[in-house]
């Protein structure tokens, strides 16, 4: 009995063993199932049928080893009828007709060094530029009802996200083609744009355009993007000729001059980086070639529009991209053309009354804005990023759009609302930020008008900073002074309270209603910004903002005054 005890243990023993082997070996399946996943070259030879041409370009261009091995790709494949289209289009019969390094050439463009689903495009350019040094385009095309992803407007995809081992594969049913004109040499073959080509020779702004990315030995200007205007739109603002247009513009009679005015309206017409419908209205404002001068941009619907803009209260008509005479790639940018002739568009400072609760996000709300209290939630919160964002999400129903006498308000505060706006640096976002309106260049006082409500604990203070859209670090203001919520005016005679930066911003004059000079905002360019209101102690909740007031620095700071339905009070 023992001996079979002994080996029934040592079978259990054995078993075990082989049971656990087996698993282990099951477990080293797996993980080489991951990392043996075939890569891009191997998948188009597993597929003759779609991909047999495609497979000796790979061959004959020498990069077939280069994509069987790991890294990070996507790859535009075209099919055997897409290489078949090309060597139609080049006049040659078979793959091997076509020189190496043309078909080396030629895949370059189709790749990416990055691994880009169709969930990460955009209608305008792919992130990465392909590794011939261009950028490709993509747009949702609907075709009877059923909508395709095009790529540089040559071809579709006809099945995407193909994932492989080294990146994914899109098939598309055309061959892309790199653009073979610099900015200069596309405007110039377009004869509806030959005066603007006699312009840019004139000024020796075609050289500018006729770089290649590589050669160009201004780094900031390898990518650059030119609106362009037709004859036709000339014509219609009274240019015939290019003569016309010079007798205009050129106040030196030497238009190569950087100071001629012929030369600033050109390069008011160019704007750096390639810049795609899709990438203008990103940005509210873009910068020219002209030194400090912007182009504005909105988007309509699915018209973008330029120079489009409200000022001083007064609608200010500008030009639209048309939309599909727009977006053409060259070689060094993009090609645009504006639906109407414009200029440099001169803008002086002005002062900019803004109401912090007049944003999209709250404004849209019907059934709240001027009518009811409104906390935010938390979820609602990330909603309004494009016009507040905090630090961190502030605690819920923290935020709070309050109006009339509720409280926290006043029904005589501005429009009779303020937004309650949680900040401390201790159980709350450190800092808000303001998406401003559009600010013109030049140097203003900034004031916060408030509505002062004692804190139940944490008072707290704050100071200001300034940063463009483009994300750089917020700097302080000027002359900077500390924003405590809590605090009222002193109640002393205007000019004595202006000269230590208080004031009466509303009709009423109890110190309820304060305004706070915060400092001095230097705004380099005209465009929107982001100003930052961030906590220097405490963990107040009830900081209740009504205005803030952008005033020219040389301008009367303390008049208009403003009655609660927003009617401005002159200076009497």
């Amino acid at each position: 009995m023992e001996k079979i005890s002994n080996i029934r243990i040592r079978w259990i023993a054995i078993i075990l063993v082989c049971m656990a082997a087996l698993t282990a070996c099951r477990k080293t399946t797996l993980v080489e199932s991951t990392t043996d996943a075939v890569n891009m070259t191997n998948y188009f030879k597993t597929r003759p049928e779609t991909f047999s041409e495609l497979s000796k370009v790979l061959k004959l261009s020498e990069t077939a080893s280069f994509l069987n091995a790991y890294g990070s790709y996507t790859f535009f494949a075209p099919t055997n009828d897409a290489i078949k289209e090309y060597l139609q289009e080049k006049g040659k019969t078979k793959v091997e007709d076509v020189p190496a390094a043309d078909w080396k050439d030629f895949i370059r463009f189709h790749l990416l060094e990055d691994s880009i689903p169709t969930s990460r495009f955009t209608d305008g350019k792919l992130p990465n530029l392909t590794m011939y040094g261009q950028y490709l385009v993509t747009s949702a095309v609907n075709t009877n009802g059923v909508t395709v992803l095009r790529v540089n407007r040559q071809a579709d995809i006809i099945q995407a996200n193909i994932s492989v081992g080294n990146g994914i594969i899109h098939v598309i049913n055309h061959p892309l083609k790199p653009a073979t004109q610099t900015l200069a040499q596309l405007v110039e073959s377009n004869p509806d744009y030959s005066i603007f080509t006699q312009a840019l020779k004139a000024t020796g702004l075609y050289d500018a355009l006729n770089y290649l990315p590589a050669n160009n030995p201004d780094t900031t200007k390898r990518w650059l993007t030119f609106i362009a205007e037709t004859n036709a739109s000339l014509k219609t603002a009274g240019f015939a000729d290019f003569a016309a247009l010079k007798a205009k513009y050129s106040n030196t009679g030497n238009p190569t001059l950087a100071t001629d005015s012929l030369n600033l309206f050109m390069k008011y017409h160019i704007l750096y980086d390639a810049k795609y419908q899709a990438d203008i209205i990103v940005s509210t404002a873009h910068t020219t070639l002209a030194p400090l001068e912007v182009l504005t941009s909105k988007l309509d619907g699915q018209t973008v529009l330029m120079n489009d803009d409200i000022f001083n209260n007064v609608h200010e008509i500008g030009f639209s991209l048309v939309r599909d005479k727009s977006d053409q790639t060259a070689s060094n940018g993009v090609l645009h053309e504006a639906s109407a002739h414009f200029g440099i568009k001169v803008r002086y400072p002005y002062p900019v009354y803004w109401d912090v609760c007049d944003v999209p996000e709250i404004r849209k709300m019907t059934s709240v804005y001027k009518k009811t209290n409104y906390p935010f939630s938390r979820a609602e919160i990330p909603g309004l990023a494009n016009s507040i964002r905090f630090s961190s999400l502030p605690s819920e129903g923290s935020l709070q759009y309050l109006y009339g006498s509720a409280q926290g308000s006043s029904s005589a505060s501005y429009n009779r609302d303020v937004l309650q706006t949680p900040i401390g640096t201790t159980s709350r976002p450190v800092w808000v930020e303001f998406h401003t309106p559009l600010l013109v260049r030049g140097r203003y006082k900034l004031w916060c008008g408030y509505y002062v409500q004692a804190a139940s604990s944490g008072v707290s203070e704050a100071q200001a900073f300034i940063s463009s859209e483009a994300g750089e670090t917020p700097v302080p203001l000027s002359n900077s002074r500390l924003l405590s919520f809590t605090v009222k005016r002193p109640g002393s005679a205007p000019d004595v309270e202006e000269a230590i930066g208080w004031k009466i911003y509303m009709e009423t004059t109890s110190g309820t209603q304060s305004a706070r000079l915060l400092g001095i905002v230097d705004i380099p360019q005209t465009g929107r910004y982001w100003l930052r209101l961030q906590a220097v102690n405490g963990s107040q909740n009830t900081n209740n903002i009504d205005m803030l007031q952008f005033i020219p620095v040389n301008m009367d700071q303390q008049y208009p005054k403003f009655k609660p339905d927003g009617t401005p009070i002159p200076r009497p």
